[in-house]
């Protein structure tokens, strides 16, 4: 119940599935009761969280397409993508557009902005995760994360509380799944030529996030894992909004492409 009408109370505030997917991450940690001794947010408190990982989301995206001294069209076009997956009405847009440019400023502070995200949605593990999985794509826009860029993340993700090793697993496991979308239906823009069918198996274990000598029980757990958080069925289930159905069903096609190789290979195949 929590996250049908933390999603809602999302979708209400922000207009989109952006905000519903904040919500319905909200409304997931009290149903698990990971907050035993908070009281349930209130709309308003709801609507501070949303902006929190907006104003944070964007600002920050502006840090790191500057990053290696130039913002090329590349991030400027990640940057679109994500505004129009999230449904930002004009003013949202707009209110995006000025955030990313003040984020390339010089007086911008990432340690004062992640202490600002960290008091109001810090909490929430997922956001966390989820904010830094945006910033990764941003720096994947081009094809490559440079030295920068890098640097950016890794302060990005200390500033989150993400120790080194969980973000190089988080960092391995977005990367993969990145290059999965465009090698597997050419989604992305500008499709890539397949790799050998050895680097396509490492990359597959990889979009898993385990490593090849795991075991058929571990690849299975990890790959069940994946699914159930990306899965459409399930989304569609508790009402999540088309748009945000669209992007679950392409991650999860991503990781069912890459479980379904390894089987293969495994099998002999």
């Amino acid at each position: 119940m929590g996250k049908l009408i933390g999603m809602l109370l999302g979708w209400l505030v922000l207009r989109g599935w952006f905000g519903a997917l904040i919500g319905l991450v909200i409304g997931h940690f009290f149903d698990r009761g990971l907050a035993r001794n908070a009281r349930r947010l209130s709309g308003a408190e709801l609507a501070e969280v949303q902006d929190a990982f907006f104003a944070t989301t964007f600002g920050l995206l502006g840090y790191l397409a500057k990053a290696d001294g130039r913002v090329s069209e590349e991030e400027i076009a990640r940057t679109e993508e994500y505004m129009r997956q999230m449904g930002l009405n004009s003013e949202h847009r707009e209110r995006a557009k000025a955030l990313f440019r003040g984020g390339r400023d010089a007086g911008f502070s990432v340690a004062d902005t992640l202490a600002q995200f960290n008091a109001r949605a810090g909490r929430y593990g997922n956001l966390r995760q989820l904010l830094l999985t945006y910033l990764i794509g941003m720096a994947l826009a081009d094809g490559r994360i440079d030295d920068a860029e890098d640097a950016v993340l890794r302060e990005v993700a200390a500033g989150l509380g993400f120790g080194a090793a969980t973000f190089d697993a988080l960092l391995r496991m977005v990367s993969a799944q990145e290059q999965f979308r465009g090698f597997g239906s050419g989604r992305r823009t500008g499709s890539r030529t397949p790799p050998p069918r050895t680097d396509e198996l490492a990359l597959a274990y990889q979009a898993l996030g385990v490593d090849r000598s795991a075991s058929d029980g571990e690849l299975k757990r990890a790959y069940r894992r994946l699914m159930s958080e990306y899965h459409p069925d399930k989304l569609m289930g508790q009402g999540v909004p088309e748009d945000m159905i669209k992007v679950a069903t392409e991650r999860a096609q991503e990781v069912q492409a890459a479980y379904d190789l390894i089987k293969k290979s495994r099998a002999g195949g």
